[in-house]
């Protein structure tokens, strides 16, 4: 047997089955979602026009309901309405008219639990926001209009859980948007993954600024940079050199780089929860992307699966 078809064969145990279990049944509880001590009104404000009647928490509340069971507005209010009614609480519910206009600049709080050190992997995927499904592509064609909206994620090694995220057209490239990520991201990083799209000089640099080590694979046809030597680039050239000496599969285990592949599941996670958008303003759509981004820290924060491997 080959060393791959042993780590084919390798089997692995869950040490936490029962906690786990209670976990995977909790994230089908309904008023798992419902804080009693939520701010659920908002708080007056010292300025002209009329006071908003519903708080930001509310407002992700009802939006995390219709996200999280691919609802239109007025169901989501229904749906929202009886939950209240159930849980004996006899507070207001905004109409969706309310709901769909304070969509568009409400601030979505993502929980998170802060891990020593952070280890922040970084990657993208697509969401469709425009176009039908396959068979609609298979009738009319590749040129059958499609349109993507691009999701940027950092996530915490550590704790699966989702640290940045940023929202671009399709065109965007990974890279660039690297600075705006770890500007989410409070307090110390250790490292940051990424793959070969992120080997650019602005991305050493944003990640040298911030005292982190960049375990980013250079590229096939790389070469050394010997102009405008910074810290990023220096650091970038010895990641370069110990690849040439170590060969990229050595290094990619010596470096830990293999632990980029958590983020990839994290985004077939994202996506369960929906292939498309439903909000039809960019917007919009961002608010519904960082609801899913909450509502997915929410699953891992209820409990994950501890794995170790079997002899």
């Amino acid at each position: 047997m080959t060393k791959q078809d042993d780590k084919a064969a390798r089997r692995y145990k869950t040490t936490n089955w029962a906690q786990y279990n209670a976990a995977l049944k909790a994230r089908g509880s309904l008023l798992v979602w419902l804080d009693r001590d939520m701010q659920w009104r908002a708080t007056p404000q010292a300025k002209r026009g009329r006071s908003r009647t519903f708080s930001d928490a509310a407002i992700q509340f009802c939006l995390s309901v219709k996200c999280l069971f691919g609802l239109a507005l007025r169901q989501s209010i229904g749906m929202v309405e009886s939950l209240l009614k159930l849980a004996g609480l006899d507070w207001p519910v905004p109409d969706f008219s309310t709901l769909s206009r304070r969509q568009k600049d409400l601030q979505v709080h993502i929980g998170y639990r802060a891990s020593t050190p952070l280890h922040l992997l970084v990657d993208s995927t697509g969401v469709k926001m425009l176009g039908e499904g396959e068979w609609k592509r298979k009738k009319h064609g590749a040129d059958y209009a499609r349109r993507w909206l691009k999701v940027h994620l950092g996530i915490d090694a550590q704790t699966l859980e989702i640290r940045a995220i940023e929202v671009t057209d399709s065109s965007v490239g990974d890279a660039p948007m690297l600075p705006a990520l770890l500007q989410q991201v409070r307090g110390a990083i250790t490292s940051i993954s990424g793959d070969g799209a992120y080997d650019t000089r602005g991305c050493h640099e944003a990640i040298a600024q911030r005292q982190a080590a960049a375990v980013i694979p250079t590229r096939s046809n790389a070469r050394l940079w010997k102009k405008k030597l910074t810290a990023g680039a220096m650091a970038r050239n010895e990641t370069m050199r110990a690849i040439q000496r170590l060969g990229r599969s050595i290094w990619k285990t010596w470096s830990g780089y293999h632990r980029r592949s958590l983020v990839e599941t994290k985004m077939r996670c994202f996506k369960l929860l929906g292939e498309r958008v439903m909000a039809r303003t960019f917007d919009r759509q961002v608010a519904e992307l960082q609801v899913r981004a909450a509502l997915l820290n929410r699953f891992t924060q209820l409990g994950r699966p501890q794995t170790v491997a079997m002899a």
